[in-house]
């Protein structure tokens, strides 16, 4: 059958060939014997808490590769303060709002996570991150370190909110997702890899954020409620259940089955402006 499918698809089997011929085999690190001290500690965070960006980042242009890395573990080690349940709400609001400021302050850390939380580590020697981030050109930080204050202020808001409407679950998924779109696409102009236009229509990169995060949250419906949460908008799962638990549960697969196509065609409709959005990318490794 993979036989035939490729025979029915020549084109898919040429971008196939191409794809294996340009990329490096998934433990060749090629970025790790070009750098050292600090930056190299961070590409060992790197692959370390994520388990899909690590692969890609450290193919990017190398006018790219360390400002994405440090933008990718900043986001990080504000996303572990957010996930950790153990920190007071009070307290956990103060760092997310002031984040963005310790990226300015030699030698910073955070000591206090919870002893679950797995990338605790990263916070804990986050002055390496720090250290790297001020070396980066100042454009680079500038867009670094205002994402960071907008989507940390958002997290904040929503360490009291929850997500009740299809407008308050589009403003959430644009504080966690929409705004590293921004982020990511404001880099790539501003590395003159992209054209700055990339880095001005940040409706689409909005957009792209959107999808990808609606996609992730929709898949963690199982975890999340496990542990105690649930992003999936009240306005589509009340439809289906009366408790976030129902719809995981045995007795209500068929209705959190419903629940769950009204979330995937939620995500779909974002599809027209990720397709353009892929249209203006030129660089292969932004691509």
């Amino acid at each position: 059958m993979a036989f035939l499918d490729w025979a029915l698809h020549p084109t898919e089997l040429w971008a196939a060939f191409w794809y294996v011929m340009r990329h490096a085999p998934p433990d060749e690190k090629t970025n790790k014997l070009q750098v050292s001290g600090d930056m190299r500690r961070c590409y060992d965070f790197l692959e370390m808490t994520s388990r899909s960006f690590a692969a890609v980042i450290q193919e990017l242009n190398p006018r790219l590769r360390d400002g994405i890395c440090i933008f990718y573990l900043v986001l990080r080690g504000l996303d572990t303060v957010e996930d950790d349940m153990t920190i007071p709400g009070a307290k956990k609001r103060q760092i997310l709002e002031t984040f963005h400021e310790a990226l300015y302050v030699k030698g910073w850390t955070f000591k206090e996570s919870g002893p679950d939380e797995k990338d605790a580590m990263l916070l804990v020697e986050f002055d390496v991150v720090i250290n790297e981030f001020l070396r980066l050109p100042e454009d680079y930080q500038e867009v670094i370190a205002d994402i960071t204050k907008r989507m940390g202020a958002g997290m904040a808001k929503y360490t009291r909110a929850r997500v009740e409407t299809l407008d308050d679950y589009n403003e959430y998924c644009h504080y966690v997702a929409g705004l590293v779109g921004h982020g990511l696409s404001r880099l790539f102009a501003e590395s003159r890899l992209e054209d700055k236009t990339v880095g001005e229509k940040l409706e689409l990169a909005n957009s792209m954020g959107l999808f990808l995060q609606k996609t992730n949250i929709t898949r963690d419906i199982n975890e999340d409620v496990l542990d105690g949460r649930c992003f999936w908008p009240k306005a589509i799962w009340t439809k289906y259940a009366e408790s976030e638990e129902e719809l995981i549960s045995k007795r209500g697969r068929e209705k959190g089955i419903e629940a769950l196509n009204e979330m995937c065609v939620n995500a779909l409709e974002h599809i027209p402006d990720v397709m353009e959005y892929l249209n203006q990318i030129h660089e292969p490794s932004v691509f």
